[in-house]
């Protein structure tokens, strides 16, 4: 039997102050290949949830490994095999499109050459090559995202997370964003995905877990979900599980 990805056991997480915890006994795993959705209401622990797996939030109570490795005592080990897309942009508005991505490609040990034809590769696959000597901040939000999202790819990873990718975004920007998904997961890239758009969830995930107060309320295949509740759409699932 192989080890899964991503190992979840019995989570928990209380932000100090709070009442109750922003995640409550979870326990999930996600095996090489999926893409994953975990999807869920505002402040079902999602967010959190996806920060514990890569090392930016503390956390009380379980048991938490990414490829084996545990994330409190292993996260060196752990950080090149992921990339992560945070929901809040992550660039130097100051800086163009060609300028972040090389600030951000330096940091992992890819050879300048090798960085340049990345970058090359990756803004062709979104359009935004035309775009590439403009300052970030000058962008439209949905470019923003885009080039937020290449900056995570740089490094080629195995794991990619992305949180709420394509919120507030146009139309185009979105259907680049969902393409060049689908195409990372084609080619090997397992992809952990919050959301709470279900519609896009169910063209995008070939696996999904429904959050809920810090809870797994249920999880599988989308289309075999929503047959076993007797519901015709995901999105009616999710207003069944989360009222």
């Amino acid at each position: 039997m192989t080890t899964p990805l991503i190992s979840i056991r019995n989570l928990r997480k209380t932000y100090r102050g709070a009442s109750q915890p922003s995640v409550d006994g979870l326990s999930l795993q996600v095996e090489e290949g999926m893409f994953f959705g975990l999807l869920g209401p505002n402040g079902a622990g999602k967010t959190t949830t996806v920060s514990i797996l890569c090392g930016l939030c503390s956390y009380e109570g379980g048991e938490v490994a990414v490829n084996g490795f545990d994330v409190r005592r292993n996260m060196d080990f752990i950080k090149p095999l992921t990339g992560v897309v945070p929901q809040d942009i992550a660039l130097y508005p100051e800086l163009t499109v060609d300028e972040n991505l090389r600030f951000f490609g330096g940091m992992y040990p890819v050879s300048s050459h090798e960085l340049k034809e990345r970058i090359e590769t990756y803004l062709n696959a979104f359009g935004l090559t035309p775009h590439r000597k403009k300052r970030t901040g000058r962008l439209s939000g949905g470019m923003k995202r885009q080039v937020n999202l290449i900056a995570a790819l740089l490094h080629r990873p195995a794991l990619l997370f992305l949180d709420e990718p394509t919120v507030g975004v146009d139309v185009h920007s979105r259907q680049a964003i969902i393409e060049n998904l689908q195409s990372l997961h084609r080619n090997g890239m397992t992809i952990v995905y919050t959301s709470h758009d279900m519609k896009e969830a169910e063209q995008l995930c070939t696996h999904v877990a429904l959050m809920n107060h810090g809870r797994i309320v249920c999880e599988g295949v989308p289309g075999r979900l929503a047959g076993e509740a007797s519901v015709s759409s995901l999105e009616e699932l999710f207003i069944k599980k989360t009222l």
